[in-house]
C-alpha cells in the first residue's frame, strides 16, 4: 500500500484468502479507515441537501481528528 493510503488509516475492513498451496494473498483493501470514521461522523449529522458538501467536509475533519487521536 502506498503512504498516503497508511496516512488515512490503512483499511477499514482487511481481509486475506488462502492461495494455492496454502499462502495467504492480500485481498482488494477497499475504503479507508478514514472513509469508514467520516461515514460514521455522518450519522450523528441532521441535515438538508443544501448543506451536504459542508456536513461532508465536516464529517472527513472529524475522521481526520480521530486518525491523530489513534497515533
Amino acid at each position: 500500500m502506498s503512504d498516503e493510503y497508511d496516512k488515512k488509516g490503512g483499511s477499514a475492513f482487511p481481509w486475506m484468502e488462502s492461495g494455492v498451496g496454502g499462502e495467504t494473498m492480500n485481498g482488494d483493501a477497499g475504503m479507508t479507515l478514514r472513509d469508514w470514521f467520516a461515514g460514521q461522523a455522518l450519522a450523528g449529522f441532521e441535515y438538508q441537501m443544501m448543506q451536504a458538501k459542508h456536513i461532508a467536509s465536516s464529517a472527513y475533519e472529524l475522521a481526520d481528528a480521530m486518525l491523530e487521536v489513534r497515533k
